[in-house]
């Protein structure tokens, strides 16, 4: 998939498009029924699939403010729009000059001078422009006016509800990341930079940990999970069985919020290396104990469950 931000460097290169617009936050089972729908269309008719969404988020410009916490941020959101068979990402560099801009012209710039469209899909709420003018219904009579078709979706519905990001975040923030992988089509995933922490994983309690500082923006709730830990670089092992404690170490009287990892079987230095964590299930929440010693009971506890958890059949990355 080639990515670009801004139509100029398409020029030349093509004829006609199917688009769909949108933000894609997290990718969901309804953007990918949008999206593969489109890859579809545009090989049927010989035309460029394009995804277009922005960045930064429009809701962080128009705001300012750096709420709510974005399920996938821009290198996953597009490496998962690829892995759909999408051909070309534009993303726009999102301003208030362009949120001002009038339905009609951003339809004529991007949709119709810049990528030559001949069909658009929507989400069924998608609405853009300044006061969200761009409607299906003034798409619509756009087409009709330029040239493209539109086609807009149902919403996508599984265990009786709309499957949206919403909704995926909300169960990312109450920690029951086990009701994930239908909504999303894969366990929520984390990624974190391996980082010095306290010391106390192996020295004290015999549980060496890599010590995460966060990349990615929502953290599920504080408790203990069984995930798969994946190192995200050429040529690194499978993702491994392990355990991840997201909270602020209360036993030991902190207070900062910390994502720590427990590897089975880990042989290697893991300091300064980018860590994707595949959160699978919840197994308690975080808990204050006496001291050290029944800690490490009760890790090793948590580490046996999670074995369990992960070796059962549809508990793989």
């Amino acid at each position: 998939m080639i990515v670009v931000n801004d139509c100029a460097e398409l020029e030349g290169s093509l004829s006609a498009s199917c688009v769909t617009i949108g933000n894609f936050d997290g990718v969901h089972k309804g953007h990918q029924k949008l999206i593969q729908g489109v890859v579809h269309h545009a090989r049927t008719h010989g035309q460029l699939s394009v995804v277009v969404t922005f960045e930064p988020h429009p809701m962080r410009v128009l705001t300012g403010r750096n709420t709510p916490p974005f399920i996938t941020l821009l290198d996953q959101k597009l490496e998962l729009i690829s892995a759909l068979g999408v051909e070309c990402a534009l993303v726009l560099p999102f301003t208030r000059a362009l949120a001002e801009l009038p339905p009609r012209d951003f339809v004529k710039r991007i949709l119709v001078d810049g990528l030559k469209t001949r069909h658009l899909a929507i989400g069924y709420d998608y609405a853009f422009g300044k006061g969200r003018a761009g409607n299906y219904e003034l798409l619509t009579q756009l087409g009709c006016e330029f040239g493209f078709t539109v086609e807009r979706l149902d919403p996508v519905i599984i265990n009786e509800a709309v499957v949206s990001s919403t909704r995926i975040r909300d169960l990312v923030l109450a920690g029951d990341v086990w009701e994930l992988p239908p909504l999303l089509g894969r366990f929520y995933q984390f990624k974190g930079r391996v980082v010095p922490g306290a010391g106390r994983g192996a020295r004290l309690l015999g549980f060496p940990t890599a010590n995460l500082e966060p990349i990615d923006e929502l953290i599920p709730k504080r408790g203990v999970y069984a995930v798969w830990a994946e190192v995200m670089e050429e040529n690194a092992p499978p993702p491994t069985m392990a355990v991840c404690n997201v909270g602020h170490n209360p036993t030991f009287g902190e207070h900062g919020l910390t994502v720590e990892v427990h590897i089975m079987n880990l042989d290697r230095d893991l300091y300064g290396r980018t860590l994707r964590i595949h959160f699978v299930q919840r197994l308690r929440d975080e808990m204050t104990f006496a001291g050290p010693s029944p800690l490490v009971e009760r890790i090793k506890e948590d580490i046996r469950l999670a074995c369990r958890i992960l070796g059962a059949p549809g508990a793989e990355p």
